[in-house]
């Protein structure tokens, strides 16, 4: 096991584990209890539909020559509203926001003093980092800073080839580069502050998770300090924090053909199956080149946040059960400081308002002061069905809790609903078979 050691230096408390600056195991319980944020790519080229930065790989003169003086020009957002981002993705039920200040390309998305290639010198002239993080203050959202330590156009002014994987690619084997990317992460944390989250992209980051850490222990590294599987959730439970980022559909910034998204039902599976494991579900949003989300991304979340206006207290403060993740179609968290458990039940079809439904739980025991509720109804009434009473009950068998359960609570027009219902269930047993 590694030893950690806290010490204080001009009022600033540091965890130090051998020679090495560490996330505050105290922001990292924080992080934890979060559960849900949503990142947001968007960059100069989303006007063309490209994959964000990576067309600038293996480009000819040419090519490079547009991207990097001709995309300013065009790029041109008179539809971004900050706070209507901000209010949509509080509704979710999102705890922080990622935002992507600087991707590989290198063209930033603040007023930098270290790089004439940033949004202040486009048509639309206004800091778009500024006013956005203002707006998620503004709705006590959490601040992350997505930052791409390789930086193409900095290797292309360098003289070096674009590449991920090439010498002087990294900010390890080039100090030009290790330089200027720290003159951004110091503007970013000074004048944009304070962050709560970074987000380092890059195949080697050490040099620049250990200068912000330097210089605010307040913020959380996530890449570059914890595991963060993209595109895919992980088999099993993985130890400490971790974070699964992904994109509603295949493509990072906003693809306006040939797109194929996730429904909003996979999604919310998803961030239940990531949150019953013990990680955190990062889910992306594209906006487009005027700045509005795309339809198909505002429908995802806002089914996402009609089901978390329900449902959020499972999971939200919450961990792993010690005993079992997943049995047949039921997913379980469970509160981090109580014996209160979530049951997640998915793959029913037709649930119609007002009708009943058993399920019988392995791992999970009835004591004398247990209760069951359903989360978002008061088990006491169906509309138009007064003489069907809905309340939620268990009987305790031998090796087996059996629930029974109405759907009681009318959210669709159409009385039934398709996305998981949420069983709590408090002051009980966990048992390992």
């Amino acid at each position: 096991m590694k030893s950690i050691y806290l010490f204080v230096v001009l009022g600033f408390t540091y965890f130090y584990s051998f020679g090495q600056l560490k996330n505050n195991p105290k922001l990292i319980e924080n992080y934890m209890d979060m559960g849900f944020g949503i990142f947001v790519h968007w960059s100069i080229d989303s006007q063309l539909g490209s994959v964000i930065s990576h067309s600038m790989v293996g480009a000819s003169e040419a090519y490079l020559d547009k991207y990097i003086n001709e995309l300013p020009k065009t790029f041109f957002p008179n539809k971004f509203d900050p706070d209507e981002w901000a209010r949509l993705f509080k509704l979710t039920g999102a705890e922080y926001v990622v935002f992507t200040t600087k991707h590989h390309n290198g063209f930033c998305m603040w007023d930098t003093k270290t790089t004439e290639f940033n949004i202040m010198n486009t048509p639309y002239g206004k800091d778009i980092t500024k006013m956005l993080f203002k707006a998620l203050r503004n709705q006590g959202l959490k601040v992350g800073v997505y930052f791409s330590p390789e930086d193409f156009y900095f290797l292309n002014q360098q003289g070096t080839l674009i590449s991920r994987k090439r010498e002087k690619s990294q900010i390890t084997d080039n100090a030009e580069l290790l330089e200027y990317d720290k003159a951004q992460v110091k503007e970013l944390v000074t004048n944009y502050g304070p962050i709560d989250v970074m987000f380092f992209d890059a195949f080697k980051t050490g040099p620049l998770v250990q200068y912000v850490h330097s210089i605010d222990p307040n913020i959380i590294v996530t890449r570059g300090e914890m595991k963060t599987p993209e595109q895919k959730i992980p088999d099993t439970p993985m130890l400490g924090p971790w974070e699964t980022c992904m994109t509603m559909g295949t493509q990072w910034q906003y693809k306006p053909t040939n797109e194929d998204y996730k429904g909003g039902g996979e999604l919310i599976e998803k961030l239940i199956e990531i949150r019953a494991k013990g990680g955190n579900f990062l889910m992306n949003v594209g906006p487009k080149p005027n700045g509005k989300i795309p339809i198909e991304q505002e429908e995802r979340l806002r089914e996402i946040a009609l089901w978390m206006f329900v449902n959020n207290e499972g999971i939200k403060n919450t961990r792993p059960l010690p005993t079992i993740i997943k049995d047949g179609d039921m997913w379980f968290t469970k509160n981090k400081d109580e014996n209160t458990a979530y049951v997640f039940i998915t793959g029913q079809k037709n649930w119609v308002k007002g009708f009943r439904r058993n399920f019988l739980l392995k791992n999970i025991k009835a004591t004398s002061s247990t209760a069951i509720s359903v989360l978002g109804q008061n088990d006491l009434v169906v509309e138009y069905w007064p003489e069907n009473t809905p309340t939620s009950r268990f009987i305790q068998h031998e090796g087996l809790l059996e629930i029974s359960i109405s759907r009681a609570q009318r959210l669709y027009n159409n009385k039934a609903w398709p996305n998981p219902i949420v069983v709590k269930l408090t002051n009980v047993e966990f048992i390992k078979k």
